[in-house]
């Protein structure tokens, strides 16, 4: 474990050194951040317009906020930390340095999954965890209500990287797979309202079929302390079921590969 982390430390101080470099980049990250939670707010504006005062779906403003707060945390953590490198499988694949991969010291699916962190995705998480203090502290939440919302938060990141990795390992089989990831990340958008406002079988979809729900609703559900139980049992049993059978996939993937030189 110390090994990893050592390497880990190695490969994020790399990353930040070359991305840094273009420190306006940031800036300009930062802007387009800002207008893109602003053009979300202004939405749930207009719904919550014609909702009323009794709120959109059994959500109020604030409780809705939530759920926007945790999409946006998740966006800029898939920008931080998924985007950069699971989308670089297809490529790694494509132009044969896959090879260089299998052949370093270390577990192959850990360097193409965290071999690479980009800064830019921070000012959404920055800006998704001020939404959530806003929403806490309007609802009049105690401290404790947010921490409990940390862990199905962090199951919702192992069952989107989970989903993600599983697609980008189908590149060795399929070429234009990369087509496939980006549909998956615009279905993943519908995490950004809660479960209750799309129509049934919208709702049967983003719970049993892409599991958006288990992302965002289910957290914040959490944090309200209005979470069933059995949907957070659920949600665990999930993030650790995709996470084994990512694994799982990636090694038997693998005995499919032809390298470069092959």
């Amino acid at each position: 474990m110390v090994h990893y982390l050592r390497i880990l430390r190695l490969f994020w101080s790399a990353s930040l050194a070359a991305e840094l470099e273009y420190r306006v980049q940031f800036l300009v990250a930062s802007l387009a951040s800002v207008m893109s939670i602003s053009g979300a707010i202004f939405t749930f504006y207009l719904l919550f317009r014609t909702g009323g005062t009794a709120g959109v779906g059994g959500w109020d403003w604030h409780q809705a906020m939530l759920v926007l707060g945790m999409f946006t945390m998740l966006d800029g953590m898939s920008s931080t930390l998924l985007s950069p490198n699971l989308s670089r499988i297809v490529q790694h694949v494509q132009m044969g340095t896959l090879d260089f991969v299998l052949l370093k010291p270390v577990d192959s699916q850990f360097w193409v999954s965290l071999r690479t962190f980009s800064p830019w995705g921070l000012p959404n998480i920055v800006l998704g965890a001020a939404l959530l203090v806003y929403a806490g502290w309007s609802l009049e939440l105690r401290a404790i209500n947010l921490v409990a919302g940390l862990g199905p938060v962090l199951l919702g990141v192992l069952v989107l990287y989970s989903l993600w990795f599983i697609v980008a390992a189908m590149s060795i089989w399929f070429v234009k797979v990369y087509n496939a990831t980006e549909v998956l990340r615009n279905l993943l958008e519908a995490g950004r309202y809660p479960l209750a406002w799309y129509p049934l079988p919208w709702q049967f979809v983003f719970t049993f079929v892409i599991p958006v729900a288990f992302l965002t609703t289910v957290p914040a559900e959490a944090i309200l302390g209005r979470a069933e139980t059995s949907w957070l049992i659920s949600g665990a049993a999930l993030a650790v079921g995709l996470f084994l059978f990512a694994r799982y996939f990636w090694r038997f993937a693998l005995r499919y590969y032809t390298s470069a030189s092959s």
